[in-house]
């Protein structure tokens, strides 16, 4: 299996592991066989070992709610311009309609209402450059 040379008190050992299974080794030392029980010690991992405490909720007089807005706010998700619009202030819009077409990145793409609801305003217009996040029209 494997071979080493030691030398111990000015004496110099060819030692050849056999078989090693568990903690018993099988080896040959200067082609006599011997069985050998290795003793191995653990050591303490360096490594530090965090320990959390249980975390409770903090207590507070204050409830958090959901804001609830009057209008849901069409962003626009990538800097473009403006090609198409099918919607126009007033207008009742479904979820998954087609709100207006633009172009970004050299490509054409629709955007789709994700609510229910109807056109507030407008914010753009054909030709008009965006920039990603502003408000394209707000619906309520």
């Amino acid at each position: 299996m494997r071979t080493f040379k030691f030398t111990i008190k000015g004496h110099d050992y060819d030692v050849e592991i056999k078989n090693f299974e568990n903690n018993l080794a099988e080896i040959e030392v200067n082609g006599t066989l011997y069985q050998v029980e290795v003793q191995r010690t653990t050591q303490a991992s360096k490594t530090p070992v965090i320990v959390r405490g249980d975390t409770t909720a903090p207590r507070s007089s204050h409830k958090f709610r959901k804001k609830i807005g009057t209008h849901y706010e069409v962003k626009a998700p990538l800097p473009g311009n403006i090609m198409q619009l099918f919607v126009k202030e007033g207008d009742t819009v479904a979820k998954g309609q087609k709100l207006l077409v633009y172009e970004a990145m050299k490509m054409e793409n629709t955007l789709t209402c994700d609510k229910e609801g109807t056109v507030q305003k407008l914010r753009v217009s054909p030709g008009d450059s965006v920039l990603q996040g502003d408000v394209l029209m707000e619906i309520a």
